[in-house]
């Protein structure tokens, strides 16, 4: 509770104009948030430093929505979840494109409770059973936004090829869900 009171005193000077008790609260709340997001992952230890500097922008930013009769901590870590739950869906878009099957992934995204992450996984599953001529012309367009022309330059496919595969590839993932379903 010490500390609780200790980090509200001084973002409520803070507010007021003391730019050292503001000072002070910052450099109090970093190491609060670094400890609540290294608990947190555990196995990214690298990236904790990076979320807790956006964590603290995020904070400064808001830091007039804060209410002084509320408690500080809540309203920090409501604020670190929401950063951590932002990177983890970010983290989960570029691993489902580059390597949705790596070892320990369900793990890592299990806490996130993220039917995004779940999705895009599946989805890398089921490409995964399409061959290469149809994968990668539904991969490099639909899911990374490239065009017929740079999806044809990037695999070497003919660019009538290109629109072979994706019309073929999704007419095969359609009947993957299908048979799935059934």
């Amino acid at each position: 509770m010490e500390t609780e009171e200790r980090l509200r005193t001084w973002l409520v000077q803070g507010l007021a104009g003391d730019a050292e008790a503001y000072q002070r609260f910052l450099k109090e709340l970093s190491a609060h948030v670094r400890g609540f997001l290294r608990r947190r992952l555990s196995q990214r230890p690298d990236d904790v430093e990076d979320l807790v500097q956006e964590t603290l922008l995020a904070v400064h930013h808001q830091r007039h929505t804060y209410r002084p009769e509320l408690p500080l901590t809540a309203w920090v870590h409501a604020i670190a979840r929401y950063k951590l739950v932002d990177w983890l869906r970010a983290r989960a878009s570029k691993e489902a494109l580059t390597d949705p099957f790596e070892d320990g992934a369900d793990e890592f995204f299990a806490g996130a409770d993220d039917g995004a992450a779940t999705a895009r996984r599946d989805l890398g599953l089921l490409l995964q059973t399409l061959p290469d001529r149809q994968r990668l012309p539904i991969v490099h367009m639909k899911l990374e936004g490239l065009s017929v022309v740079e999806t044809a330059r990037l695999t070497g496919m003919s660019e009538s090829a290109v629109k072979v595969g994706v019309h073929r590839g999704l007419k095969a993932l359609a009947a993957l869900v299908k048979r799935s379903a059934a």
